[in-house]
């Protein structure tokens, strides 16, 4: 993962989003997931929203986030999983909005180093559910059940995870349960969580981190406005 800062800010929304693009082409990142809320060039605008089809949906509120990968609840195997993601901080908040974020590679190591029967448990087939959900134009989005550590394409490492209480139902056995508060606890503790607070022109790209978010308060001149781009592939070289 890579904190980055533009050096010059655009104000034109086109021209943001078209430089996104471009910024992740640059490292290999042109297979863009088809979102329910992305516009057609695929970029997803996160802020706060009083209705609409995105309103209800906690991305798009000011309230915090629970530590998650993205596209948890979207996971069709290995290959169609969201491997990548650039998140770039348009309109920042007065108060809070702060990430926390974790390379996923380090959680398994401390799970695995803790007890291996952890990572057995948590790269099971039905490890852990996302039930069903309804949409506001009446589409079902249907269950979604998969393991939270799981093998890519070309043998890197994928994580699926949420730490969310409510929509969410864990394997019911005892080997989950541990890991699964295993894992809580080194998300809470771990010293090689970083944690930053982006700024206008500043963005992360990374390979689908673990991270959360705080609750904030956007600034008078302006709601806090972030753009998404989400990629079924990893960073890597441009074909360029």
């Amino acid at each position: 993962m890579a904190v980055y800062a533009f050096g010059h800010i655009d104000d034109d929304e086109a021209s943001v989003r078209a430089s996104l693009l471009s910024f992740g082409a640059t490292f290999g990142l042109r297979a863009i997931e088809d979102h329910r809320s992305a516009e057609a060039d695929g970029v997803v605008r996160i802020e706060a929203v009083q209705g609409g089809e995105r309103y209800g949906y906690i991305p798009y509120t000011d309230r915090a986030i629970a530590w998650h990968t993205d596209g948890y609840y979207n996971f069709h195997g290995a290959g169609r999983s969201v491997q990548a993601m650039l998140l770039h901080c348009a309109q920042g908040a007065e108060h809070g909005g702060e990430n926390r974020l974790l390379d996923p590679e380090i959680a398994y190591i401390r799970l695995r180093d803790e007890d291996p029967a952890h990572i057995v448990a948590l790269m099971h087939s039905s490890a852990m559910s996302i039930p069903e959900n309804a949409e506001a134009n009446g589409t079902i989005r249907p269950v979604n059940v998969g393991p939270v550590f799981f093998v890519q394409p070309g043998g890197t490492l994928g994580m699926r995870y949420t730490a969310r209480k409510r929509n969410i139902v864990w394997r019911n056995d005892e080997p989950t349960r541990r890991a699964v508060a295993a894992l809580e606890r080194i998300l809470g503790t771990d010293p090689l969580v970083l944690r930053t607070r982006m700024s206008p022109g500043q963005g992360l790209i990374c390979n689908n981190v673990l991270h959360d978010r705080s609750a904030f308060r956007s600034a008078a001149t302006g709601g806090r406005l972030l753009y998404r781009i989400r990629y079924h592939g990893r960073i890597g070289r441009s074909e360029d």
